[in-house]
């Protein structure tokens, strides 16, 4: 199989979807304790900017209700609370060390009810159809190799009406700055996860799968394919990162 340069993971384009499951598991659960540091710090904290962008275009009307799904430490569900204060969020993440720290981070007062973590898997959300407002995953799908089946269960516990949301990263389309973003994904991140990380073949495999990961375009029309209405996508950073809006019918 093709190897990622420091040989520990191989390449998404050459596992099957139960090794990749493993893989991701086994990365997620390493870098838990440094996840929220290296995100701020090897994003230049845009990371931040661009949860708070996605958390504006949410719209509450009915459930007020909101499922973040693949949702790591729990910053976008906090972002989300704090934004729209009437809401209560439920949190989806299938690694427990991830569950487990967005609990310790919301466990003061002003979460208190609001917000419930727990560990579950994206393809079988434990969640009754029409019941959330908004359904969103920032930077998870990513790592979901069955992505149809996971934006079915978007769909599925979505309202009529209400917005499923995806936040995620791509290889940048403008031609001037393809060369910078390959140079600093595939030597200067992973360099500098090297000094503050255990397992630094992980930011490899953030590469690795960023660059394998459908151009915007392609994915909207994905979305689209799934059942998913009026998807609109709002490029961020230069289209680092894109945040895609859509509706269930």
């Amino acid at each position: 199989m093709q190897k990622s340069k420091n040989a520990k993971y191989p390449s998404v384009k050459t596992v099957s979807d139960i090794e990749r499951i493993s893989m991701v598991k086994e990365i997620f659960s390493t870098i838990t304790g440094r996840y929220d540091f290296l995100n701020h710090f090897l994003s230049l904290r845009r990371d931040i900017a661009w949860r708070r962008f996605a958390v504006k275009k949410m719209v509450f009307f009915k459930t007020k209700r909101f499922l973040d799904i693949a949702c790591g430490t729990g910053d976008l569900s906090i972002n989300a609370c704090l934004k729209h204060r009437d809401i209560s969020v439920a949190g989806v993440d299938f690694v427990y060390p991830m569950v487990k720290a967005a609990g310790n981070k919301t466990k003061n007062k002003e979460f208190c009810g609001r917000i419930n973590f727990i560990q579950g898997n994206a393809l079988q959300l434990p969640f009754d159809e029409n019941s959330f407002d908004v359904t969103a995953t920032a930077f998870g799908i990513r790592n979901i190799p069955q992505k149809a089946e996971a934006l079915q269960e978007m769909l599925r516990v979505t309202i009529p009406g209400g917005q499923i949301m995806i936040l995620e990263m791509t290889f940048i389309q403008n031609r001037f700055f393809k060369l910078a973003y390959y140079i600093y994904l595939n030597f200067l991140l992973p360099l500098m996860a090297k000094i503050f990380s255990k397992n630094t073949a992980a930011y490899y495999y953030l590469a690795d799968s960023i660059m394998n990961f459908p151009s915007p375009e392609e994915f909207a029309d994905f979305m689209r394919e799934t059942g998913i209405s009026e998807v609109k996508i709002y490029p961020l950073t230069f289209g680092i990162t894109c945040l895609y809006v859509g509706r269930k019918k």
